[in-house]
């Protein structure tokens, strides 16, 4: 999916980030003009699949001007096959919803956000307390940073 013209970044306050994966899909939201964001919640997934509904409701909740999908590409830049699911992921937001969708470069967000979780006293139990938001959130700050608005 192509990235949204300059314009809809720049006019764009209100972001949903998405953390794709085939059993959880993690979400963050954030405000470009404070350059913040925050873990928000996890969405259960059957085979990739969300219960749309629920982002629905997300949706009508936060009323963002813009969605970030992260993109799980591979390390030397090839496209793997989760990075073409997630890619059909933001596709069918669009569709669904009618909002300009960017996809952001995720390389090591859960890493990073596992990492994150550790420094606040998390002992590795990811099932307990998973990790996908707080990816989300990862993704969303560095799509802020690349278009120079955090």
């Amino acid at each position: 999916m192509p990235e949204p013209p300059t314009t809809v970044a720049a006019k764009a306050v209100t972001l949903l980030a998405f953390d794709y994966g085939l059993r959880q899909i993690g979400v963050a939201v954030g405000n470009r003009v404070l350059g913040t964001a925050q873990a928000l919640t996890v969405l259960r997934a059957r085979d990739g699949i969300p219960d749309w509904q629920h982002i629905e409701k997300l949706l009508g909740e936060w009323q963002p001007d813009l969605l970030i999908v992260g993109d799980p590409l591979n390390m030397d830049d090839s496209v793997s096959p989760l990075a073409e699911r997630a890619r059909k992921f933001a596709r069918r937001l669009h569709g669904r919803f009618g909002l300009p969708v960017a996809m952001a470069d995720e390389r090591l967000s859960s890493f990073e956000a596992k990492q994150t979780q550790r420094e606040r006293g998390h002992r590795g139990d990811y099932r307990a307390a998973p990790v996908d938001s707080h990816a989300a959130e990862v993704i969303l700050m560095g799509w802020l940073r690349e278009q120079g608005l955090d």
